[in-house]
């Protein structure tokens, strides 16, 4: 089965006066592959751009925007239709019998892959976060998916989701002693954790489905904006999705745009602008993700029965 969506992002910049703007880098467009494909896209600006696409360095589709003249207001408005097959259950994936226990034994060309996902990119100058994370491996809680599943809850469990239009993410550490944050900070702290136990780790941002927003009764924590969660390479099922913001592992929810090290290489809309600095006002970001329908699997039994002859 798959999903058929229509989503629009709408970010919009305001000045008390003109200002002239630098390059802009959106990646809003999802990935495609076995997890989904785009049927129809658009990006438009409510002044003159000109857009370049490309790859990253982790093949994320970014667009370039070029403005040329000087405006109060930037408005960049990004849609698409897509077919979203969804995350299959871990379940349906059975591990490696090395990947059954930590610490995963990856092998050497898996480690090459994947050593920049395995390495921790944050400080911990005071081991709050190494602490933290050695209480769900201590005594013989080994399992993997345990410790996956535990570390997830814990967040959902013991942190606030606390909303902030300031942009970045905080370090692991500060949302440790804040007890609180975003979706970035919860995954980049479920990340900075699981690096520390030598999993291999990267962040995805992406989309939150919340069928509430179709009438449904379901509501999710961070829909009606961008999302991020995390993915976990485990030998035997590959690369595998943790949202600890829902603890959601599953499903047609979250939709993939991009992957990356850390937070600031995949900011959905990211620039520089040339004014004075009290010039700015404000910032708006609205997305909404609509279900248009359901596609049933396709049946491969033949509807004549096939015979062959020697």
């Amino acid at each position: 089965m798959s999903v058929i969506y229509d989503l629009e992002h709408v970010t919009t910049y305001r000045y008390r006066n003109p200002v002239t703007f630098g390059v802009h880098r959106a990646i809003f467009l999802p990935s495609t592959g076995y997890g989904g494909r785009i049927l129809s896209y658009s990006i438009e600006t409510n002044i003159p751009c000109k857009t370049r696409w490309m790859m990253d360095t982790l093949s994320n589709n970014v667009a370039l925007l070029e403005f040329s003249d000087p405006a109060k207001e930037l408005i960049v408005t990004y849609r698409v239709r897509g077919e979203h097959f969804g995350i299959p259950a871990i379940a349906d994936f059975p591990l490696d019998p090395r990947a059954e226990e930590i610490p995963v034994q990856y092998t050497p060309d898996e480690w090459i892959d994947l050593s920049t996902f395995i390495r921790p990119h944050t400080e911990d100058p005071d081991g709050s976060l190494s602490a933290w994370t050695k209480r769900f491996v201590a005594g013989d809680q080994d399992n993997t998916l345990d410790v996956l599943q535990r570390i997830m809850d814990s967040i959902n469990h013991s942190l606030t989701y606390q909303a902030r239009e300031v942009e970045g993410t905080q370090n692991p550490a500060e949302t440790l002693r804040l007890k609180s944050g975003t979706c970035r900070d919860y995954a980049w702290l479920m990340i900075e954790a699981l690096r520390r136990l030598g999993f291999a780790c990267r962040f995805v941002s992406g989309y939150l489905y919340d069928s509430a927003l179709d009438g449904g009764d379901v509501g999710m924590t961070g829909s009606g904006a961008t999302h991020a969660w995390v993915q976990v390479y485990l030998p035997g099922a590959g690369w595998r999705a943790y949202d600890p913001t829902n603890r959601i592992t599953a499903g047609y929810d979250l939709i993939r745009v991009a992957i990356a090290r850390h937070p600031g290489q995949v900011i959905p809309l990211s620039g520089s602008w040339f004014g004075e600095a009290q010039d700015y006002l404000e910032m708006d970001v609205n997305v909404s993700i609509h279900k248009l329908g359901m596609i049933p699997d396709f049946d491969a039994t033949p509807a004549i029965p096939i015979v062959t002859s020697n």
